[in-house]
C-alpha cells in the first residue's frame, strides 16, 4: 500500500477490481482508509471500513464482506451493529451534529482524521480508554507538536462528552485529562522589507494563491474570508460578509482601497463560478501551494500577514479601536460593555485606514 503515494489536492480512490465497490482512499494529507460504495435505494453512499495500517487488507475485506452482504439484504451497513458504535461512525455523527457550525470545523475535521481515527477509527468507542488518550497526546507531543496535541486533547474531550450526552458511552474517559506543555504565541510580523520580497513573489507566483495573498496583505482579513470570497459578496468598493462567514458570526464590511480594487478587477472570473478565485481555496492547497512559493523570508507563515497590517497600522497612527474594527474582533477593546452599547460601525475610519495601508504598501512596492 506504500506505493500510492497521496495527490496533490483532494483524494483518490484506488478500487479493487475483484471486490465490487472496495477501493483505498487515499488522501492529499497522507491518510489512508479503506472504503465501501454501495447502492441503497436510489442513492450511493460510502463506508469506511478502516484505516491503513491499524486495519490490514485482509480485515478490511472482511469487513467488505459483511457489509455487502447487509446491503445485499436491504439493510444499510452503516447503521448495522458491527459499526453503529465504532469510533469512526460516532466521530463522524459528532462532525455532523454538534460541530457543523463551528468556524473552525476544517480544523477539527483534520485533527479527527489525522490524528484519532487512524489510531481509535476501527474500535468500539466504549474500548477507548482514558490511557488510550493519553498514549495519543504524548505521541503528538513526542513529535514535536505539542501545540496540535493540546488542541487534539481538547477536541477529544468534547467528542467523548457529546457520546455521553448521546447516551452512546456512559462517562467521558477524557475528563480532566492533563493538558501538555503551554500554547505558544505566535508574534512574528513582517518587517517592511520582508513584506515587500512577500508581495513580489505572490504576484511572480499569480492567480489564484499570489492573488490572493496579495489581498490578504491589503485588507488584513482571515485566509478563509478572502479563500472563500465570491463575486456577490463584492459591492462596489467594499466586501461584504454575513455572519456565516465570519469567525465571530457577526456581519463584517472590508472597505477596499484602491490597489485592492485594481487587483480584484484583473482577476479572471471563471465561468460558472460564483467564487473570486474560482473555487474555494482549502487549507491542505494553501500548504502545497506555499511549499511552492518563490520567497526567501525565513519562519513566516500565511496569518502572520494578518499581524503585520494590525502592527503597520498601529505605526501609521490609526486608533487600537479602528485597527480591530478592520480586524473584525470582538474582543480587546471592543468585548464586554461596549460591545454591547457601542454600536458605532467605525466603517469610514476603516475606509481610512486600509486607504492609509495600501498607499504604504505600493509605496514599499515602488
Amino acid at each position: 500500500m506504500k506505493r500510492y503515494k497521496p495527490p496533490k489536492t483532494g483524494q483518490e480512490d484506488v478500487f479493487d477490481m475483484g471486490y465490487p465497490g472496495f477501493a483505498l482512499r487515499v488522501s492529499y494529507g497522507g491518510a489512508k482508509s479503506w472504503v465501501f460504495f454501495y447502492w441503497l435505494g436510489n442513492r450511493q453512499r460510502r463506508l469506511t471500513l478502516g484505516h491503513y495500517p491499524s486495519t490490514s487488507l485482509g480485515k478490511a475485506r472482511e469487513k467488505w464482506r459483511k457489509a455487502k452482504e447487509d446491503v445485499s439484504c436491504g439493510r444499510d451497513p452503516a447503521h448495522s451493529d458491527t459499526t453503529g458504535d465504532n469510533f469512526e461512525t460516532v466521530a463522524r455523527e459528532w462532525l455532523k451534529r454538534d460541530q457543523a457550525d463551528n468556524k473552525s470545523l476544517g480544523e477539527v475535521q483534520r485533527i479527527v482524521e489525522k490524528e484519532m481515527l487512524p489510531a481509535w477509527g476501527h474500535r468500539s468507542i466504549k474500548d477507548v480508554r482514558r490511557h488510550d488518550a493519553l498514549v495519543l497526546v504524548d505521541a503528538i507531543v513526542d513529535r514535536g507538536s505539542p501545540t496540535m496535541a493540546r488542541r487534539t486533547i481538547a477536541y477529544i474531550h468534547r467528542l467523548f462528552r457529546w457520546a455521553v450526552s448521546q447516551g452512546i458511552i456512559e462517562s467521558n474517559p477524557a475528563a480532566d485529562l492533563p493538558k501538555p506543555g503551554r500554547e505558544t504565541r505566535r508574534d512574528r510580523v513582517l518587517s517592511d522589507d520582508e513584506l515587500k520580497k512577500v508581495w513580489k513573489a505572490a504576484h511572480k507566483f499569480g492567480w489564484p494563491y499570489g492573488t490572493a495573498l496579495q489581498l490578504l496583505i491589503l485588507t488584513g482579513a482571515r485566509r478563509a474570508e478572502i479563500s472563500e470570497l465570491t463575486w456577490d459578496e463584492i459591492n462596489g468598493d467594499t466586501i461584504e460578509l454575513d455572519g456565516k462567514r465570519t469567525k465571530n458570526g457577526q456581519p463584517h464590511n472590508i472597505p477596499l482601497s484602491e490597489p485592492a480594487r485594481r487587483i480584484l478587477e484583473e482577476t479572471p472570473r471563471i465561468a460558472g463560478s460564483e467564487f473570486v478565485f474560482g473555487k474555494p481555496l482549502r487549507s491542505g492547497a494553501w500548504s502545497q501551494a506555499k511549499k511552492n512559493f518563490p520567497v526567501k523570508v525565513a519562519g513566516w507563515r500565511i496569518h502572520d500577514l494578518r499581524r503585520t497590517v494590525a502592527t503597520g497600522l498601529q505605526r501609521l497612527g490609526v486608533s487600537l479601536q479602528v485597527i480591530e474594527a478592520v480586524l473584525g474582533h470582538t474582543s480587546g477593546s471592543r468585548s464586554g460593555v461596549v460591545d454591547i452599547y457601542q454600536r458605532h460601525s467605525f466603517d469610514a475610519e476603516k475606509r481610512t485606514a486600509l486607504d492609509t495601508w495600501g498607499e504604504h504598501v505600493i509605496a514599499l512596492i515602488e
